[in-house]
């Protein structure tokens, strides 16, 4: 039995960001789903959060998964969920493109505190300059985000 410990920090916005989950009551409700759908798949997310415009997961990978697969169940079950159950006042996507870093296991409550206060990091700072300090920060070129 492999022993495997990959940890990924997630990062994907609405389409357009535009900011479809405006309330923090929405917002509990949509990382609540995620996180319990994820779960239901085998997927461990540790920590989701966001804001109006995004959101962040903290995740750890299998042995049998990829970035990619696992992406694509939270994100497209979740924008299938959200317009189910008719969340949001328009058609609810995410965008196509996402960031996905890994994580140290020395740099894991950091990255977890930095998921948790959302709120508070967006009431200082657009998700627009969140997503320039990542493109420094891990080097990424050309992302549409």
């Amino acid at each position: 039995m492999p022993y495997i410990k990959i940890y990924i920090h997630l990062v994907f916005s609405t389409l357009h960001r535009k900011p479809l989950l405006p309330s923090p009551a929405l917002r509990n409700k949509v990382w609540k789903h995620i996180k319990e759908n994820a779960a239901g798949k085998g997927i461990f997310v540790d920590m989701v959060n966001g804001f109006a415009d995004h959101c962040h997961c903290l995740i750890s990978l299998s042995s049998n998964q990829t970035i990619e697969k696992v992406v694509q169940l939270i994100k497209g079950e979740s924008s299938f969920w959200i317009n189910k159950n008719n969340l949001t006042s328009e058609k609810f996507q995410w965008q196509d493109e996402y960031f996905a870093v890994s994580v140290s296991e020395s740099m894991i409550d950091h990255v977890r505190n930095y998921i948790k206060n959302q709120e508070k990091h967006h009431a200082q700072k657009s998700f627009s300059d969140e997503y320039i300090e990542f493109m420094e920060k891990y080097n990424f070129k050309n992302a549409a985000l």
